[in-house]
């Protein structure tokens, strides 16, 4: 499993010092959304020319116009672009094609998507498939317990992807495909309790934000996720 450090709602110089200090305990760097909202392409190309060894995801949430701004991302130095999955087919289409054409990879960020919609997403087996739980739900209605927020909230389908239940289980169109056949993410109120559980579901790649970048101490922080996940692993 590799760390991705989710860097948000900080300046660039702060994104890079937080980087540099965890740098010996995560694989991935995220250019979080608010930091591309905020300070655009520059933020991208700061983590790449600060980090040329890390694998940085540009966390930019495409919903529309795929190509422009994938290769903005690419183009910044990102290795990594993330498309919501709720997005139009042909704008996750798009999205996949144009990250063959650079040589790079696409995250499918699955918030607020159906098991019909993940079932079809599936086909896209070369990239990461993000099962994330959303800022607003930790903090506005997910009930959090001392595993993270993966239970389920009521009305909201399963916190873990914030499914809508658009069709009860055993329906036509609403088997789902095993996560053990996928690139499988998971986001969001990670801590380091959650991480056990996670495992049932194989991940490649668990992404941790507020849990280091607002402990007392980040790098401490950092470094217990690297050592739970390798002890984790030698089960």
């Amino acid at each position: 499993m590799n760390i991705q450090l989710a860097l948000d709602r900080m300046s660039i110089q702060e994104a890079i010092d937080m980087a540099r200090w965890t740098e010996p305990y995560i694989d991935w760097i995220e250019v979080g959304t608010s930091l591309i909202k905020e300070f655009g392409m520059a933020s991208v190309e700061a983590m790449k020319r600060e980090f040329p060894g890390k694998v940085i995801v540009a966390d930019v949430k495409t919903f529309d116009n795929a190509i422009y701004e994938f290769e903005l991302c690419y183009r910044a130095g990102a290795d990594v672009a993330t498309v919501m999955g709720a997005s139009p087919p042909v704008t996750v289409d798009l999205c996949i094609k144009t990250a063959r054409t650079w040589g790079r990879q696409v995250m499918i960020d699955l918030l607020h998507t159906t098991p019909e919609e993940q079932a079809a997403l599936a086909r896209y087996r070369e990239a990461v498939h993000c099962r994330h739980v959303s800022k607003d739900q930790q903090e506005n209605g997910t009930h959090l317990t001392g595993t993270g927020a993966y239970g389920n909230a009521p009305g909201t389908g399963d916190a873990l992807t914030g499914n809508r239940r658009a069709a009860p289980s055993g329906a036509p169109g609403s088997a789902s495909v095993s996560p053990a056949e996928l690139r499988i993410a998971a986001a969001g109120g990670i801590i380091l309790d959650s991480l056990p559980g996670l495992l049932a579901m194989k991940p490649e790649v668990i992404i941790v934000g507020s849990s280091i970048t607002k402990a007392a101490d980040p790098v401490a922080a950092a470094r217990s996720f690297q050592d739970c996940i390798r002890k984790l692993g030698r089960r």
